[in-house]
């Protein structure tokens, strides 16, 4: 063995050092660099020479790079990122939520709801003080504002978290398309089979975690490799890579296939997630789509939209939404419902879009089986005529054949199944054979252009009238709901949360405002009526994915379950984000325990580098007075 292979074994032991020397340079380099890895050298005796008596050293060669990173660990710390995120965006929005509902501090929508009945009781006190009255309006209006604001403010919330999906899925497909571009590059510096590309791995590794914190994903790829040998804690995976999203493919090695993300067809403006194959056919799969920031947004938006009017099927939002306007309509209809007894001289509904002819009891407005009756006044107040109307489950609201030609019209007598019907139909309803003081002599009803109409016949005479229902102390639905359900008499103009208003014309004139039955000086039996009706349980009636849903509450404790149930949810989801937080910093404690770079143990690191540096050095410099000495002997 010859001095100069000797002198290559210096050289090779300065050429690892230095290897050495300059990993740790870059580890400490990157101590603080998110996602980074730290990197060990591999190094191995070089190949060694066959000399007699035996085979002798050659040296030392680095056969590899390395990095110190544990699939295992990683994909715990992906998981548990994901989850803490979907948690942390819950919890900032649920708060948010929680803060349009301050009915612990006394203060919001179920106060007003107190001082309303609270001006009704001062109304009852003093029927026919116009000062009260226009108390009452102002109270009135307080109460709907207060009510408009509050699903403004849910609907604006909703549209913001909408709005950041669009955001969140643009982001996810920027960084799968990296995650793409990083792939081939990968494939480009590892094709020798021996090189390691362990900083694009790092990049690769936080952008998956990126990914996940935006949505659950799975990334799928060849075998774990472990290399104990190195470092126990190193265990990577090799070979091909696929990355998922609720089973679909967005990343197949260097190729990216983006996700798609539009509101076209929705009429409100809510975004559908869809992927598009290759023959163009979109598949939608919004409500697959779970975990991370957008699996939030999913869970408190809604997945699902309406093809109709493009408003969310589900959702934590869109609940609050619906039970507001539930509340609201409830409000509306019962207070509206109990203003039809205020006797007047014409009632007019809203507009009606269900068809004449089909069943009250199934035509989607809140109308139940029972009777109502009509009560017509003379001038002095004293009831003059009374009929009951019946509604069962065949009852329309107009099936009348009229010949056109009399007033009121004449009505066949066997179309008795309509509202109009029993209304126009002749009856003696005092039994004393008189015509003219019956109730179809007195009023008319009308079907016209998708409203109801009710009026006295002789205006002139001073006759007015009113609807009392006729509540049934055995029935749950409290009475049909009639005058209410089609806005008949109108205390209330709108029909939920949204357009909740007083009555335009008693707003421009609140001594219009009535709180008598029939009208005779210090009557205030409706004034009464309404202050009773906070203690009174009525039906409420929403959808949902079941079909109609009827609840029997009080005004007051449905709005107390509306603002309980966000309260109970935020309290939740606060519980499970502290423990989430706690699970999150412990597994990220164990990653960065396994991979990240530690400044003491690279410092000691780099003193042995040093060290190996300096001796192979004086390795060399021996070597070469060797060579002098020899070469000096030769002379």
């Amino acid at each position: 063995m010859s001095l100069f292979n000797s002198l290559n074994i210096g050289y090779s032991g300065l050429t690892t050092s230095q290897i050495g020397i300059s990993v740790t340079g870059n580890n400490i380099a990157n101590a603080e660099t998110e996602g980074y890895s730290r990197q060990r050298v591999v190094t191995a005796a070089a190949t060694p020479i066959g000399l007699d008596p035996g085979q002798r050293g050659n040296g030392s060669d680095v056969t590899e790079i390395v990095r110190i990173f544990d699939q295992f660990v990683f994909d715990r710390y992906s998981d548990t990122s994901e989850k803490k995120e979907n948690s942390d965006f819950l919890r900032k929005t649920m708060e948010e939520l929680s803060s349009y509902f301050p009915e612990i501090d006394n203060v919001g929508i179920k106060t007003d709801l107190q001082e309303y009945f609270n001006m009704w009781q001062s109304f009852a006190d003093n029927p026919d003080n116009n000062a009260v009255k226009i108390a009452l309006s102002q109270q009135t209006e307080t109460l709907s504002q207060h009510i408009n604001q509050t699903r403004t403010q849910v609907t604006d919330l909703q549209d913001s978290i909408n709005n950041q999906l669009f955001v969140a899925v643009d982001e996810v497909n920027r960084l799968a398309k990296e995650i793409a571009n990083i792939n081939g590059a990968i494939l480009a510096g590892e094709s020798d089979g021996v090189s390691n590309a362990n900083d694009l791995k790092d990049r690769r590794n936080v952008l998956e975690r990126s990914i996940d914190k935006l949505i659950d994903s799975d990334v799928f790829g060849g075998l774990i490799e472990s290399k104990t040998q190195t470092d126990s804690n190193i265990a990577v995976k090799s070979g091909s890579y696929s990355l998922l999203v609720s089973g679909i493919n967005i990343i197949d090695g260097p190729n990216f296939h983006e996700i798609g993300i539009s509101k076209e067809t929705n009429a409100s403006g809510m975004y559908d997630v869809y992927f598009e194959k290759q023959d163009g056919k979109r598949i939608n799969f919004t409500d697959q789509l779970h975990g991370g920031k957008i699996g939030a947004i999913l869970e408190l938006r809604g997945s699902t939209v309406n093809t109709v009017d493009g408003t969310p099927t589900n959702g934590t939002l869109q609940t609050v939404l619906n039970q507001l306007d539930t509340f609201a309509e409830g409000i509306i209809e019962h207070t509206n419902n109990l203003y039809a007894r205020s006797a007047t001289d014409e009632m007019q509904s809203n507009i009606i879009t269900t068809d004449a002819n089909q069943g009250l009891t199934s035509s989607g407005h809140n109308i139940n089986k029972g009777s109502f009756d009509v009560i017509v006044y003379n001038i002095d107040g004293e009831e003059v005529a009374t009929r009951t109307i019946e509604i069962n489950d065949i009852t329309v609201l107009d099936d009348t054949v009229t010949d056109g030609t009399t007033t009121p019209p004449t009505v066949t007598p066997a179309t008795t199944s309509s509202i109009i019907g029993q209304i126009n139909r002749p009856k003696d309803d005092n039994a004393d054979n008189n015509p003219d003081n019956d109730i179809n002599s007195l009023i008319t009803a009308k079907y016209i252009n998708g409203q109801v109409s009710f009026a006295v016949n002789n205006k002139s005479e001073g006759y007015t009238f009113s609807i009392k229902d006729n509540f049934d102390e055995n029935s749950q639905s409290g009475g049909t709901n009639f005058a209410g359900a089609l806005g008949m008499s109108r205390y209330f103009d709108g029909s939920n949360a949204k357009d909740i208003r007083l009555n335009s014309t008693l707003q421009e004139d609140p001594s219009l405002i009535k709180g008598h039955a029939e009208e005779s000086e210090g009557n205030n039996l409706v004034a009464l009526d309404m202050i009773q009706l906070q203690f009174e349980r009525v039906e409420f009636t929403t959808e949902d994915k079941n079909g109609v849903v009827k609840v029997n509450d009080t005004i007051y404790g449905y709005f107390d379950s509306i603002a309980s149930d966000v309260g109970s949810k935020t309290n939740a989801i606060i519980i499970k984000n502290d423990s989430l937080t706690a699970q999150f910093s412990a597994i990220e404690l164990e990653y960065e325990s396994v991979s990240k770079v530690s400044i003491d143990e690279e410092l000691t690191n780099l003193i042995k580098y040093q060290t190996a540096y300096g001796a192979a050095a004086k390795v060399i410099t021996t070597i070469d007075q060797m060579m002098n000495t020899l070469l000096g002997i030769k002379q």
